[in-house]
């Protein structure tokens, strides 16, 4: 697969070489493997936010749907690919996920010495909606096109605000009070780069990211279901021919791609890890023919569902 730059100005990039940037990655580092001090994802004390660890590089990927989150690298590099797009990033750089999206993932660059450390900082609608007015008093600009994943240059700001964060969870002091505030920081600085008007999309109500989150929800709760192109474009409150641009402007994917890929990695979770037969798997996520399932789950992971099982 071919890599697509999707690489946004998300800083500065003369002031990421800056001594206090340095020492600051430093310090994520030593952070990251305190709160990460095996290989994992480790909850810290607010909803949502995680320390990762790997100490290995992947020779396969991993299928998961993604969550809106920024993650802040210490050390090492993944790989990420989302339908045709494949991307890399490393502690020079920041990702921002705002839509929820079936992606692969692996480790690219780690080592039991130096292992894979990463901050993930979750991105809730909500909180992003309540901040918008101060970031942006005279109203958000307007964009027309707003994609599911965001990757630029790092942000040595958003480093210095995490590794304080970091920093306050060590030294456990009024934690409950001041860690919403912090998180409030860093989300603020991400709406001020120059991609925050098109990552705050997501919280606007008449925006088209922000519909195309909600049928993306409804599909994950549904994805068994048969779906039908006018119920999907009414969640949206869009006519079918827009929701279609829209819904693959953001997704990459085509609401029936997107559907396919969601059961067919909840079957391959069934299979792998629950010991489920192939028949029951398929039957368990809306497939009523197991040749078709057994064909499309090949052609999604490379290997038959009988070489998983």
């Amino acid at each position: 697969m071919k890599k697509k730059n999707l690489n946004a100005n998300l800083s500065q990039p003369s002031e990421v070489v800056h001594l206090r940037h340095r020492h600051n990655l430093a310090k994520l580092v030593r952070l990251s493997e305190k709160y990460a001090p095996y290989d994992g994802a480790f909850e810290l004390p607010y909803d949502g936010l995680l320390a990762v660890r790997a100490s290995q590089v992947q020779d396969e990927e991993t299928f998961m749907v993604s969550k809106p989150g920024l993650c802040v690298v210490a050390q090492g590099a993944k790989a990420v690919a989302s339908a045709k797009e494949v991307f890399e990033y490393d502690a020079n750089k920041l990702v921002v996920y705002v839509a929820e999206v079936p992606i692969h993932v692996k480790i690219a660059k780690a080592t039991p010495d130096e292992p894979y450390l990463c901050i993930v900082i979750p991105i809730e609608a909500s909180m992003l909606a309540e901040l918008i007015s101060k970031v942006f008093p005279r109203g958000v600009p307007k964009r027309e096109s707003t994609r599911a994943i965001y990757v630029g240059d790092c942000n040595y700001k958003i480093v210095d605000s995490t590794v304080r964060m970091l920093e306050l969870i060590e030294q456990q002091d009024d934690m409950d009070l001041l860690i919403p505030l912090m998180v409030e920081e860093i989300l603020i600085r991400l709406l001020r780069s120059p991609e925050g008007a098109s990552i705050a999309q997501i919280s606007i109500h008449d925006s088209n990211a922000y519909k195309i989150s909600k049928v993306i929800s409804w599909l994950k709760s549904n994805y068994i279901q048969s779906i039908k192109m006018e119920e999907l474009a009414k969640i949206a409150g869009m006519s079918i021919s827009s929701f279609h641009v829209h819904f693959k402007e953001v997704t990459t994917l085509t609401p029936l791609q997107f559907q396919k890929t969601l059961r067919l990695q909840e079957a391959k979770n069934l299979i792998t890890s629950q010991m489920m037969d192939i028949s029951s798997a398929a039957l368990a996520v809306g497939y009523s023919s197991s040749t078709q399932f057994s064909r499309e789950y090949a052609r999604m992971f490379g290997v038959s569902p009988s070489k998983d099982s």
